[in-house]
Parts: C-alpha cells; sequence; structure tokens
C-alpha cells in the first residue's frame, strides 16, 4: 500500500507542478496587466476585473466540455484504446471552436446592456466596454487551448500545455507596456492595448496548439475524419460537461452579481477587490493543479476498474492540497496590504485590500478542498454532483449573505 502511495505521489505531481505553473504564469501576467494599468489610473485598472467577471460567464461553458473532453480520454487512457483518445479529442475540439463562435457573438451583442446592468460607474464603463468587446474577439483561440490543455492533461502530459501557454503569455506581457503606453512606433491605446495584446498573444497559442496536434503525440493527432461531427460523441460530451458548465456558470453569474454589490461602493473598492482577486488566484494554484491531476489519475484508474486507486488518489490530493496552501494563506493575513500597495497607489483601495484579505484567506484553504473533491467528481463524470455544490455554496449562502452584509 505505501508503495501504491507513493506512485500515486509521484504522478500527482508530474502532472500538477505543470498545472500549476502555467495558472502561474496566467495569474503573474494578470498581475503585470494590473501593474500596467495601474499606472494610469483607478478606472483603467477597474476595467479589466469588471469585464472579466461577465467573461467567465461565458468561459465556463469552454471549461466544461473541455473537463468532458478531458474525463473520457483519460477513461480511454486507462482502458488502453489510442483510437478512442484521438476521436474525443478532436470531437471535443470542434464542439468547442463551434460553442466559442455563438458566446463570442452573444457578448459582444450583451456587453453593453450587462455592464450597465451591473451598475459600473460612469468613470470605469467606457474602459469596461472597451476592453470586454475587444478580449471577446480571443475566445475562440482560448476555447483552442483549453481542447489542448484537457487533452494532455488527461493521458499525464502537462507539460505541453505549459510551454505554450509560456510562449502566449510572455508575448503578451512584452506587448502590453508597447500598446498600453505607445512605446516607439505603438500609439498608446491604453486598456484598449492590454485587450490587443491579449488577443494577439491568444492567437498565437491556438496556433502552436492546433501545430502540436497535427503532429500527434501519445494518441492525440488532429484528424478530419474523427473531427466530422458524431451525435453520440457532442451528446455525451454535453451530458458530462453541461452540469458542470451550468454550475460553474452560475457561479460565475453569482460572482458577476457580487461584483455589482461591490460597484456601487466606487472605484477604491472595485480596484481593492480586482486586484485582491488576482492575488488569492496565485494561492488556488497548489490546489488547481492537485484537482486537474485528481481528474487525470482518478479517471485512469475508474476506466482501468481499479477503484480503490481512485480513492486513494483523492485522499492525498487533499492532504497535499493542505501543506502546499496553507503557507500561503498564512502570508496572505500578515501582508496582504502590502501587496495590494504594489499594484495600486490609492489609500482607501489599499486599505480595503488589507481588510479583504485579513477576513477571505481562510475561506480560500477550504475552497483548495473544495476544488480537489471536485476534480474527483470530474474524473468520475459525476458532474451533477459539482453544480449543486456551485450552486448551494454561491447562490443560497455567499450571495445573499453579500448582499445582506454589505447593505444592513
Amino acid at each position: 500500500m505505501a508503495e501504491l502511495d507513493r506512485s500515486i505521489r509521484k504522478r500527482m505531481l508530474v502532472i500538477a507542478l505543470p498545472v500549476v505553473a502555467n495558472n502561474l504564469i496566467e495569474v503573474l501576467y494578470n498581475l503585470v496587466d494590473a501593474f500596467f494599468l495601474g499606472k494610469l489610473g483607478t478606472a483603467e485598472i477597474s476595467a479589466p476585473s469588471i469585464a472579466f467577471s461577465i467573461q467567465l460567464f461565458l468561459i465556463v461553458f469552454g471549461t466544461g466540455i473541455a473537463g468532458a473532453g478531458m474525463t473520457l480520454i483519460a477513461r480511454a487512457k486507462g482502458q488502453g484504446d489510442k483510437e478512442k483518445m484521438g476521436f474525443y479529442m478532436n470531437q471535443a475540439l470542434l464542439f468547442l471552436l463551434c460553442i466559442s463562435l455563438v458566446l463570442s457573438a452573444i457578448g459582444l451583442i450583451l456587453s453593453g446592456p450587462l455592464l450597465r446592468l451591473l451598475g459600473t460607474p460612469p468613470e470605469v464603463l467606457g474602459f469596461a466596454l472597451v476592453f470586454m468587446r475587444t478580449s471577446l474577439l480571443g475566445l475562440p483561440f482560448s476555447f483552442v487551448y483549453y481542447a489542448f490543455q484537457a487533452a494532455h492533461t488527461a493521458i499525464g502530459d502537462s507539460f505541453s500545455p505549459l510551454k505554450v501557454h509560456l510562449i502566449s503569455i510572455g508575448l503578451n506581457a512584452l506587448l502590453d507596456p508597447f500598446l498600453i503606453f505607445g512605446i516607439g512606433p505603438f500609439p498608446a491605446l491604453g486598456v484598449a492595448g492590454a485587450a490587443i495584446a491579449t488577443v494577439f498573444s491568444q492567437g498565437v497559442g491556438a496556433l502552436l496548439c492546433l501545430s502540436i496536434l497535427a503532429r500527434g503525440r501519445g494518441g492525440l493527432k488532429l484528424s478530419w475524419a474523427q473531427m466530422r461531427p458524431r451525435r453520440e460523441a457532442w451528446a455525451l460530451l454535453t451530458e458530462i460537461g453541461l452540469p458542470s458548465s451550468l454550475g460553474q456558470g452560475l457561479s460565475s453569474l453569482g460572482f458577476t452579481v457580487l461584483q455589482g454589490a461591490v460597484n456601487g461602493f466606487g472605484p477604491a473598492a472595485i480596484a481593492a477587490f480586482g486586484v485582491g482577486n488576482r492575488i488569492t488566484g496565485l494561492f488556488d494554484l497548489p490546489a488547481r493543479g492537485i484537482a486537474n491531476a485528481t481528474t487525470a489519475l482518478a479517471g485512469q484508474a475508474l476506466g482501468a476498474g481499479d477503484e480503490a486507486r481512485a480513492r486513494r488518489t483523492v485522499r492525498i490530493g487533499l492532504v497535499a492540497c493542505l501543506v502546499f496552501m496553507t503557507p500561503l494563506l498564512v502570508a496572505s493575513v500578515l501582508w496582504g496590504g502590502d501587496l495590494v500597495r504594489f499594484f495600486v497607489d490609492d489609500p482607501e483601495a489599499i486599505r480595503l485590500g488589507d481588510i479583504m484579505f485579513k477576513i477571505t484567506s481562510p475561506s480560500v484553504l477550504m475552497f483548495g478542498l473544495y476544488l480537489v473533491l471536485t476534480g474527483a467528481f470530474q474524473g468520475a463524470g459525476a458532474t451533477k454532483v459539482i453544480m449543486v455544490l456551485a450552486i448551494v455554496r454561491l447562490w443560497v449562502l455567499r450571495v445573499p449573505l453579500a448582499y445582506v452584509l454589505a447593505r444592513l
């Protein structure tokens, strides 16, 4: 049994560490983005936070279907069926591309009304609208990457998505100051420049993903024959992915409603909330990496019919989450205000950010354990459980409490 645990821990680290690094790169880029926009003012730095709260509601439908693809590919990997692995990868990729085009169109049409519905302050509205409409053009590129990442993580290769993401984010961070401030021959585009840099780098990342899939690796290869729409495959992806997408979508909608509550307190509160959430994203990283590894390893174990190994995988994932997250959260309680001060030079935003970290940091540990458990349910294909948990934790508890405590 000890030998089995060592094997699981080793495989979990091999999958989780590149996923953590991948997500760390994303969060660090967002922080770099916030750093540059913070030099322009609190209105500019607030715009991406408000826009992203709406975009997240659209993105989760992509991550839900990608997660369903990961589940099916991991099971096929456990069964040793490379033909089925490639089939589900191609079907998930085409399905995600079709969804992304529909969601982009919906987002572009409704962006203005949604931002106004959230009570976005007038001084922030114009910036948020420009950022959102521009960045929505990159949604299909993001969905290609989600399909690529899910497929490779399912077979235990989380390093290939890391390499693609590193190139994409590096290009984004390089372009940001040139397009935001107008360095050299580039015009000073401000918030629009940050969005353009994001879309361009996402496009480059999508091309890299497709080129790797065209060459093929580990049973994952682009195939026009396998990409032809199959009703049974899309039905299975929907059956597994839709509950998860609905759960995440309702969660994202809840966060959008929370953003609306924060908007009523003005730009300083919006800036503190936005920067604070981005930094909190850093502390979630170990849990997200372990959750991805749990999904892949539990899915492979269940595909091979080994339920005992799947159970031990979940237990090891929970312990690992506690070990990695606790020191980070202690640090955030002690130095939360200093972290916010690095990104925005506004005394009120710094004060509110410090309060936010001291109150919310302990809950982040519980959320990490929640992520690992939902990763296990994802690997088992039990996504209806994920949907119910997401609805209860946000709509039954968090949103009502937030409004009552904020207003009363």
